[in-house]
C-alpha cells in the first residue's frame, strides 16, 4: 500500500492493515511507535480479539520538555489494562555507534539515520522500535509487524526479523507493507 501523503489521515487504515497481515502471517507481536497515547488507544480498541502482543513505543521521558513525558498517562494505564504493553526509552538510533564502529569504523549514527529517512521516517522509526523492544526483552526473536509515522500518526508498516541493537545490521526487512508515496 502506498499513501499518496503521509500523516495522520492514514492511521487507521495502516493500524487496520497492520493487524489484518500479523493475523495472515501468524506474527504475534505488533509493536507501534505512539507519542501521545491516541494511536496506542485506537490500536488496543482496533487489535481486541485478534491474539495480538501490541508493544507501544513512546518518546523517552524528556525529549519535548526536561522532565516530561508527551504519552499520556492515563492512556498508558488503559493500554496496559488492556494488556499491551509500552517501553519508554531512548532511541536506538541514538547510540548506534558501537555498532556502526564495529562494521564500518565510523560512529557516525546519523549515517544510519539519514539512509533510512530516505525509504521514509516511518521506515527509520520502525527498524529503530524492533531494536529497542528486542533489548528490552518485549518480543521474543522473530519476526514482528512494526507501525511507525511521519511526523504525527501511522503511514508505515514493516515486517521485520528483529534484533536487539548491537545486531542492529542483522535485522532483516521482510516486507514492505505500506509506506508513503511521495515522502
Amino acid at each position: 500500500m502506498y499513501f499518496d501523503e503521509f500523516g495522520p489521515k492514514n492511521t487507521e487504515t495502516t493500524l487496520k492493515l497492520a493487524f489484518e497481515r500479523a493475523v495472515k502471517d501468524g506474527v504475534k507481536h505488533v509493536v507501534i511507535a505512539s507519542t501521545t497515547g491516541r494511536t496506542a488507544k485506537r490500536a488496543v480498541e482496533l487489535a481486541a480479539g485478534q491474539g495480538l502482543q501490541l508493544v507501544f513505543v513512546t518518546h523517552n521521558t524528556g525529549f519535548a520538555k526536561p522532565g516530561e513525558q508527551e504519552f499520556s498517562a492515563e492512556i498508558r494505564r488503559e493500554v496496559e489494562a488492556a494488556g499491551a504493553r509500552v517501553l519508554t526509552g531512548t532511541a536506538t538510533l541514538r547510540g548506534i555507534g558501537a555498532a556502526i564502529k564495529a562494521r564500518c569504523g565510523s560512529s557516525e549514527e546519523e549515517i544510519v539515520r539519514s539512509t533510512l529517512r530516505m525509504f521514509c521516517q516511518g521506515t527509520k522509526v520502525c527498524l529503530e522500535m524492533a531494536a529497542m523492544v528486542s533489548d528490552a526483552g518485549l518480543v521474543p526473536p522473530g519476526d514482528i509487524i512494526a507501525v511507525a509515522g511521519t511526523g504525527k500518526g501511522s503511514d508505515t508498516i514493516l515486517k521485520i526479523h528483529a534484533q536487539p541493537s548491537n545486531q542492529f545490521f542483522d535485522m532483516k526487512v521482510r516486507e514492505v507493507i505500506a509506506k508513503p508515496r511521495n515522502f
